[in-house]
């Protein structure tokens, strides 16, 4: 059941809104109308600002006027509110909180967002927590990738962390299980990466030179098992599934990825208890910028993913990291 459609209306940016983009404004001030519909409206120019037209990922200014078109809303009652054990899991999960940010160990099985048939992520569920005048998403993890998570509690504290983010100033590492036996040591992957959408409407990501954005992602190896190899990865840009696919451009697939896997592998390691994939973001850190100090957040491996590690034949173990991991 749906209310009937508003009126059109005309806001005003705030300071609040300084530098947010309209997609992300217009999904705020729409809630329960779906995202598809939200984009159509910006490409199809109903949405106006200052009254021009604008695309998705244009910034908002404050003093910008934001022409809002007729539409129907959800009933208030037909939003999802998270379980309790959800809320109750996620407030177990927080690993820093400060003035200005909000982390999360966020656990495997959890999306960052909701959406596609997704009722609910982490950040509605924060938001279900009612304890926070600005809370958003500084990056995303991918629903069956666990560890460090970062939330801005101030529009000045988001730009900062999605600043860093673009111009890759921050350092983000994450552990990653690899099917097959490494061979030598650190390696660089630097491919460009492009989304593609395949029947059914499902998303993959592929290495396109031509098409894609540049991507870097460097490999370090940290245990080998007999047929494994535990490795810290360090990505220096944050291209959706850029490990999982840069892992399966060097030959060795991430362990328990149904998307871009070996099928086979991780039918035998399901025995030894991987029932998700194995991708851990263990280590993430920003640089100080101006009166926002450096921030330094660490989510070590689950003990899931330490006892699948306990149950693989070893060969060798190299650098410190693996002390950490294990």
């Amino acid at each position: 059941m749906t209310q009937p459609a508003t009126a059109v209306r005309h806001v005003r940016a705030g300071a609040r809104e300084d530098g947010q983009r309209i997609d992300n404004f217009l999904l705020r001030q729409l809630p329960g109308v779906p995202k598809s519909h939200v984009y159509r409206l910006l490409r199809s120019g109903q949405v106006r600002v200052n009254g021009g037209r604008a695309k998705p990922e244009r910034k908002l200014v404050e003093g910008d006027e934001i022409r809002i078109p007729p539409v129907r809303m959800a009933e208030k009652g037909e939003a999802v509110r998270p379980p309790d054990d959800v809320l109750n899991r996620l407030r177990e999960a927080v690993i820093h909180e400060d003035e200005h940010y909000l982390a999360l160990d966020k656990p495997a099985g959890y999306a960052s967002h909701g959406g596609s048939g997704l009722p609910y992520g982490v950040i509605e569920s924060i938001r279900a927590w009612n304890k926070y005048e600005f809370i958003e998403l500084c990056h995303r993890l991918d629903r069956d990738t666990s560890g460090v998570l970062l939330l801005a509690k101030s529009r000045p504290a988001l730009l900062r962390a999605q600043k860093a983010f673009k111009e890759g100033t921050t350092e983000k590492r994450y552990f990653a299980l690899l099917v097959g036996r490494w061979k030598g040591e650190d390696r660089d992957v630097d491919a460009a990466l492009v989304k593609n959408n395949v029947a059914g409407g499902e998303r993959y990501v592929d290495v396109d030179e031509e098409e894609g954005k540049p991507s870097r992602s460097r490999f370090s190896p940290q245990a080998r098992y007999r047929d494994a190899t535990l490795c810290e990865v360090q990505i220096f840009s944050g291209r959706t599934h850029q490990i999982r696919v840069h892992a399966l451009a060097l030959g060795y697939p991430v362990a328990g990825d149904r998307k871009y896997g070996d099928r086979g592998f991780d039918k035998a390691i399901r025995d030894k208890g991987l029932k998700r994939m194995f991708l851990h973001s263990h280590f993430l850190k920003l640089a100080a910028d101006g009166a926002l100090p450096k921030l330094l957040l660490n989510a070590p491996l689950t003990d899931e993913l330490r006892d699948v590690l306990s149950r693989l034949p070893t060969i060798s173990t190299t650098g410190s990291s693996a002390r950490r991991a294990r």
